[in-house]
């Protein structure tokens, strides 16, 4: 009837997927934007290489500690809500980045940076699923893997062009504009969503918080301390306390951070152990082989970046593709696949690495890796979402978050022992290739024993519906 009120258009899939790919983008970005201007913050804040290290070290922490928290908040008051308050905090913090006339003072804010980027990454996958229909999901979580995937390959090609071009505080002022589009992006598009109606968890929040922290803070100290010291081994020890008790707590309150029947699926618990070695593989592979193409090839930072632009952009033009592949697939043998090629990427690096090998040598193996990212980021995130309860979705993404973020650390304090051990310096581009190589082998035997774990992956059952948003948001 013409007298009765329309009902609200729904927000187009573009808009759904843009909101909340948008600030993951900004977020997934600053994890390694600042990579290629180290060494112009050693210069303008006369910071030791400790105080460099931890300038990408505190991001890691303060984001993988509070992951499991975020989600648990998100599904008690409200996705949206705690989604928008991380992403204004992470943009008032990169604003004091910016502002940061001291290392102590970058450190602490890039700290409190990684905390509300927490509140982003995981959620923004949880939004996500609950707002496009379960027909659309995997062609969704595609665009949403190669934006992600797109954030981490051009991060040192940003990050060096900027830092030569106008100087490494605009790497966080860029931040700026993108939050102030964002924000009210997601306010428009997105409804509000919850979890199951149950109580905080607060011992649980404290406890997986504090073991998260001391496991990642262990294995970012070993390269620097000696896997065996008494430092390090200590907050192993510590991780591992405080960790068995989170279980252990988990398991017997009545509303819990992590539910553990999320682990009775196979598909999930496989999912994460193959999300460990891509994760292993990749960032470890990737943090040497952008400082390769500047000490060995003496590119400028922002050279380096283009050189690597082939393995960035494979994922954006490979990951929807996969994601609409699924059904017809099967994640298991996409992941595998994408493993496997990555895998193979990798030992032609390994292979050809030399001082004198010509940069362009470099650019197949490098799309190798592109590609096989793209086959891996949507499958995985899709068996996520899809292998648990509607309810546990949001705790679910902040699992494998925490998870590729332990990974990641995991990989670069390997390698970086192995350089180390191997006697790699910056000085010789012999040395600094000589002592890479077998890092590189390391990362290819992860990546295969992942594609094997992969193959257990069960396929999946058709998704089921996505709770109810509890409000429309209105559209005009």
């Amino acid at each position: 009837m013409a007298n009765e009120a329309a009902a609200p258009a729904r927000p187009s899939f573009g808009l759904t997927v843009l909101a909340v790919s948008l600030p993951m983008f900004m977020v997934a970005l600053d994890n390694l934007v600042v990579t290629n201007a180290l060494a112009s913050i050693r210069s303008d804040l006369d910071a030791t290489v400790q105080g460099l290290q931890w300038v990408t070290n505190s991001y890691i922490l303060g984001f993988a500690s509070l992951l499991l928290v975020a989600a648990g908040l998100g599904d008690r008051y409200g996705r949206r809500k705690v989604f928008v308050s991380g992403l204004t905090l992470f943009v008032l913090f990169s604003v004091g980045c910016a502002l940061s006339t001291s290392t102590e003072a970058l450190v602490t804010l890039r700290a409190l940076q990684g905390m509300s980027a927490a509140a982003v990454l995981p959620l923004s996958l949880t939004m996500l699923t609950v707002a496009v229909p379960p027909e659309k999901r995997g062609v969704a979580i595609g665009v949403w893997s190669s934006i992600s995937s797109l954030a981490v390959g051009i991060a040192p090609l940003i990050g060096g062009a900027i830092t030569t071009g106008i100087g490494w505080h605009w790497l966080f002022w860029l931040n700026v504009p993108i939050g102030l589009i964002a924000v009210p992006l997601v306010l428009r598009v997105h409804a509000e969503s919850k979890g199951a109606a149950v109580g905080l968890d607060p011992l649980g929040l404290l406890l997986g918080a504090a073991g998260v922290l001391a496991l990642v803070w262990a294995i970012v100290d070993s390269s620097d301390y000696g896997w065996t010291s008494a430092r390090v081994l200590g907050k192993y020890a510590a991780a591992a306390v405080l960790l068995v008790a989170f279980v252990l707590w988990e398991r017997r309150t009545t509303a819990p951070l992590l539910p553990l029947r999320i682990y009775r699926s196979r598909a999930f618990t496989l999912t994460n152990l193959s999300s460990l070695a891509v994760y292993f593989g990749l960032f470890g592979s990737i943090f040497f082989l952008a400082q390769y193409l500047q000490v060995a090839r003496h590119h400028s930072p922002f050279v380096a970046g283009l050189w690597t632009l082939p393995w960035a952009v494979m994922p954006t033009i490979f990951a929807p593709y996969a994601g609409k592949l699924i059904p017809k697939v099967g994640p298991a043998r996409l992941i595998a696949a994408g493993l496997g090629l990555s895998a193979v990427g990798l030992a032609w690096c390994a292979l050809i690495s030399d001082p004198g090998t010509a940069d362009w040598q470099m650019v197949v193996p490098y799309m190798l890796c592109g590609i096989g990212t793209g086959l891996i980021f949507a499958p995985s995130a899709t068996v996520v979402v899809s292998s648990v309860q509607p309810q546990d979705i949001g705790k679910a993404s902040g699992t494998n978050a925490t998870v590729r973020e332990i990974g990641s650390a995991l990989g670069i304090a390997v390698l970086t022992t192995v350089f180390i051990n191997r006697g790699g310096n910056y000085t010789s581009p012999e040395a600094f290739t000589d002592a890479v190589i077998p890092g590189l082998w390391i990362c290819v035997a992860v990546l295969l024993l992942g594609g094997v774990v992969a193959l257990g992956i069960p396929a999946l059952k058709p998704p089921a519906a996505a709770p109810a948003p509890t409000k429309q948001p209105a559209l005009d």
